[in-house]
């Protein structure tokens, strides 16, 4: 009996464990999810900054003349 009940500790722990790499691989996809959503906006507003720096460098060029 005891050795019955030692191979279903044994059975939980191992169990618990395989169930706590699932639950951390979930929450590391979803934390990449939001890593790669913040880059996306990042770029966008990048790309927004760029387009405005170059009509203002096109409008100051253009008043120089």
């Amino acid at each position: 009996m005891a050795v019955l009940e030692m191979q279903q500790v044994i059975l939980a722990v191992i169990i618990g464990t395989l169930l706590a790499i699932v639950y951390s691989l979930r929450v590391l996809i979803l934390l990449e999810r939001r890593v790669t959503s913040m880059e996306m906006n990042i770029q966008r507003l990048t790309s927004k900054v760029l387009k405005e720096e170059v009509s203002i460098h096109k409008a100051l060029s253009k008043k120089k003349r």
